[in-house]
């Protein structure tokens, strides 16, 4: 229990501390008074670091590091917000994680509409592929949409899907991306792609190619392993995987399967719940 414990006190300060230092992130200024209010999530919602401050938050969509190569709009600040019963089962899932010498870290949890709407606009523009090499290197973008890895719904607006991934303890920090640096193949050896202090799941994160299948049969040994532990700790607690993606979850039963909301990613959104 005790070592339990200073685990637990540990990845609390790590979270807290180094959340901006690992996203690069910076928040967008605040609309100016004459704009419409913006809308604010239901009381459902939380924000994940005041249901568990031991989960790591890696927020890629506030920073340049994604598949579009810039922030996406609608996230202000880097912060994990989910429907209340995801959260807690996420967190019951970092407890037996702990114990086993592993951590919880997330890439995008709640997603509001409008960043939807901007993958759209961008999958739509054939001439911008300053990501191809990394997120879809064998893809040709005008497939996006017909091979189902853009869509204009997703289940991350309904508040209740996840992407996430397990690091090993003691964690070692992740160093930011620098905007216009060398990419290299989403899929490529864990040496050579670009450092996640995640455990080798065989591709990196939001990897536009078939070998980010859950159950590929190219991905075997440690990886495989790496990737079965993570379903399994999240099965346990209710989640259910999307198979074209290791790392996408979704707790079930929703408390919102139908509704797409669109307020911004913003601690302000979930002020007081």
């Amino acid at each position: 229990m005790t070592g339990l414990a200073t685990a637990l006190r540990t990845l609390a300060v790590t979270a807290a501390a180094g959340l901006l230092a690992v996203t690069g992130a910076v928040a967008a200024p605040a609309p100016p008074a004459s704009a419409a209010p913006e809308p604010k999530a239901p009381r459902e919602f939380v924000a994940l670091g005041s249901v568990d401050r031991t989960i790591l938050q890696e927020m890629r969509y506030t920073t340049a590091h994604n598949f579009v190569g810039e922030p996406v709009d609608g996230y202000r600040q880097p912060l994990c917000i989910l429907t209340r019963p995801a959260a807690e089962a996420l967190h019951r899932a970092q407890l037996r994680l702990l114990a086993r010498g592993y951590t919880l870290k997330v890439y995008d949890c709640y997603r509001p509409q409008r960043a939807v709407d901007h993958f759209v606009r961008w999958a739509k523009d054939l001439e911008d592929e300053r990501m191809k090499k990394e997120f879809y290197p064998l893809v040709d973008k005008s497939r996006l949409f017909a091979d189902g890895y853009i869509a204009e719904k997703s289940g991350h607006s309904r508040g209740s899907t996840v992407d996430l991934t397990i690091v090993r303890l003691p964690v070692v920090p992740t160093r930011a991306y620098v905007p216009g640096e060398e990419l290299v193949e989403c899929w490529a050896p864990r040496r050579e792609r670009f450092p996640d202090n995640s455990v080798d799941m065989g591709t990196g994160y939001d990897c536009f190619d078939t070998r980010s299948h859950t159950d590929d049969p190219r991905i075997q040994g440690e990886q495989r392993a790496n990737r079965q532990l993570l379903k399994g700790a999240l099965a346990e607690q209710g989640f259910v995987n999307l198979p074209e993606e290791w790392w996408h979850f979704t707790f079930k039963p929703e408390p919102f399967p139908a509704t797409f909301f669109d307020f911004p990613v913003a601690r302000r959104s979930v002020a007081g719940h």
